[in-house]
């Protein structure tokens, strides 16, 4: 299987962690457990900087960075009542320049 290439027969369909992992796995040519632990330990890399608000930066590929949002009034669609909408903090995605060039 070539690197990022996932589920040709089904067309579309969405990639999961366990894909994932099995590509690391043949294309390094390790174990699928120790793929795993290899793909866990990035996915908690990045958790982990996000939950301290850094942004993670991967050349060519893109940045992971959180963006608060400010707590607003809002409308309920189906009664029309006014509603408080909380603050909160979300993760933002930026393709870097690689990744734009590899899906166009």
């Amino acid at each position: 299987m070539a690197p990022w290439v996932f589920k040709p027969e089904t067309g579309s369909s969405p990639v999961n962690k366990n894909d994932l992992i099995a590509v690391v796995a043949e294309e390094t040519e390790i174990s699928k457990a120790k793929a795993t632990e290899v793909v866990d330990a990035v996915f908690s890399a990045i958790e982990g900087a996000l939950k301290k608000t850094e942004e993670v930066r991967l050349v060519g590929f893109g940045t992971f960075a959180t963006s608060k949002r400010e707590a607003s009034k809002g409308r309920n669609p189906r009664t029309g009542e006014e509603i408080e909408i909380p603050a909160s903090t979300s993760v933002r995605f930026k393709p870097g320049k690689g990744l734009k060039d590899a899906v166009n």
